[in-house]
């Protein structure tokens, strides 16, 4: 079979959690990594995906390792998805705004308006 290896660069903005990993991830530029296998019996080329991983910190909090996670692709969209959801002016794995007026909303210049 021939193989071939994609690359490419996902960026979260906030903390996230992966199915197969048991700890929240920060947030930053993740690399991964997709194998893929040659069909071979068709009269064009198509490629199947057979692999995907991410390349993740170690758990060690004082070390530089990265650890290389197989990961389902549908998972890591999900939490594409989830983080891409997250406004900006949140923080945290809360998902609580950054910013909130006593009344809990959101600062916006009129805080604890009413509607009458």
């Amino acid at each position: 079979m021939i193989t071939r290896t994609r690359r490419e660069s996902v960026v979260f903005g906030h903390p996230f959690h992966l199915k197969v990993v048991d700890r929240t991830l920060p947030p930053g530029e993740y690399e991964v990594v997709t194998d893929e296998e040659l069909i071979e019996e068709l009269s064009f080329p198509v490629y199947r995906r057979v692999a995907t991983m991410i390349l993740v910190p170690g758990r060690s909090p004082h070390s530089s390792s990265i650890e290389m996670v197989t990961v389902d692709p549908r998972d890591l969209q999900a939490a594409r998805e989830r983080d891409a959801a997250i406004p900006s002016g949140v923080t945290g794995s809360e998902g609580r705004p950054a910013d909130t007026s006593a009344n809990g909303d959101q600062q916006s210049g009129r805080a604890g308006a009413r509607r009458r």
